[in-house]
C-alpha cells in the first residue's frame, strides 16, 4: 500500500468538513478529483475508509486508523516545511561562534542576549574548543562566525570590521612602569607576564611587541578570568597587556596604572569572519550591527 501525504491531508479534510465538496474546496481541488483519489486509496487498502450514505460523511474504522496517522504525522510535516521556509527567508538558522579573543567574552554576552531576543529561531552556541583553529573550523562549517584580529583572506571567507582597540600594559600603582610614559619590549625582561590561557601566537603582546624584538619575560602565568588578572596585577604579582576597552570601567581605580605599548601606541582591529555564502543572511548582518554597537558602549564605558 502506497500512502502519500496528500492522502493523509484528504482524510483529515473530509473528517474536519464532513463532506466531499467542502473538503475539495479546502484542498483546492475538484470534487471529482477528490472522489477519484479516495477510490484509488480504498482500492489499495482493500477496505472502505468511509461509511457511505452517512451525513455528515463519517470515517470507517479503517479510516479512523488513517486519521490518527494523519494527526500524528501532518503537524510534523507542517513544522518541517515552516522551518525550511524560515531558513530560506533567513529568519532561522545557526550561529555557532568561535572566539580568538579571550577578553571578548565580556563583550560578546550582551550582544548574544540582544540577538537571542531578536532572532529566537536561530540556534546560538559558543564553541570554545574551536578557538585554537577557528578559521579552519569556519571553512569546515563547524562554526558560522569567528571573532578574530588576524584575518586570513581566502575565497570562502568574508571579514566585517567590528571595532578598533589598543593593547595597553597594566601594572600595579607602585610598579616601576608607573613612572614611565610608555613601555617597550625591553621593559618586560625580568617581569612576570599574566596572560589568558591561550597560545602565545594569539596574544597581542607577543605578536606585536615581544616576538619581533626577541624578548622573553622572566615568567608567564596564565589566568582564566579578567578580574583575576586585574587582582593579581594590583597585588604586584605581575604585569599584563589587555585591550583598552577592558580597562574603561576600571579607570577610577588607584591600585594600578595603564601605559601604552611603545611611544606611539599600537592599534588593532577586530573582525567578524563568516562564510561568504552566509554573509548576506539577515540575522548575520544584524549580529554584526549589534556587535559594533555594543563595542562602542564598552569603549565609552
Amino acid at each position: 500500500m502506497h500512502i502519500e501525504f496528500r492522502h493523509l491531508r484528504t482524510i483529515k479534510a473530509i473528517h474536519d468538513t464532513g463532506g466531499l465538496q467542502r473538503a475539495a474546496d479546502m484542498l483546492h481541488i475538484t470534487q471529482s478529483a477528490l472522489s477519484h483519489q479516495i477510490k484509488g486509496l480504498e482500492d489499495q487498502a482493500g477496505v472502505e475508509l468511509f461509511v457511505r450514505r452517512s451525513k455528515p460523511l463519517k470515517l470507517s474504522a479503517a479510516g479512523q486508523r488513517m486519521l490518527r496517522l494523519a494527526e500524528r504525522i501532518l503537524p510534523e510535516i507542517d513544522a518541517l516545511e515552516a522551518e525550511f521556509e524560515a531558513l530560506e527567508e533567513g529568519s532561522a538558522g545557526r550561529m555557532h561562534i568561535a572566539m580568538e579573543c579571550h577578553a571578548c567574552y565580556d563583550w560578546l554576552f550582551p550582544v548574544l542576549e540582544q540577538f537571542r531576543r531578536a532572532w529566537p529561531d536561530v540556534d546560538i552556541d559558543i564553541r570554545p574548543g574551536a578557538a585554537f583553529d577557528a578559521l579552519t573550523a569556519l571553512r569546515r562549517e563547524d562554526v558560522d562566525l569567528v571573532v578574530t584580529s588576524d584575518p586570513e583572506e581566502d575565497e570562502t571567507s568574508q571579514y566585517a570590521p567590528l571595532f578598533d582597540y589598543s593593547p595597553v600594559c597594566i601594572a600595579a600603582a607602585g610598579h616601576p612602569f608607573a613612572g614611565k610614559p610608555y613601555v617597550t619590549a625591553a621593559d618586560f625582561e625580568g617581569e612576570t607576564l599574566l596572560t589568558y590561557p591561550v597560545d602565545r601566537t594569539r596574544l597581542d603582546i607577543y605578536k606585536l611587541l615581544l616576538q619581533p624584538a626577541g624578548v622573553e619575560p622572566a615568567a608567564v602565568r596564565q589566568v582564566e578570568l579578567t578580574p583575576m588578572i586585574l587582582m593579581l596585577v594590583a597585588s604586584g604579582r605581575g604585569v599584563a597587556v589587555l585591550p583598552d576597552w577592558v580597562m574603561v570601567n576600571q579607570r577610577n581605580r588607584s591600585d594600578f596604572v595603564t601605559r601604552p605599548l611603545t611611544e606611539t601606541g599600537m592599534t588593532r582591529r577586530m573582525y567578524a569572519a563568516s562564510r561568504r555564502a552566509d554573509a548576506g543572511k539577515p540575522y548575520m548582518a544584524h549580529f554584526i550591527r549589534l556587535a559594533r554597537t555594543e563595542a562602542v558602549k564598552l569603549q565609552r564605558g
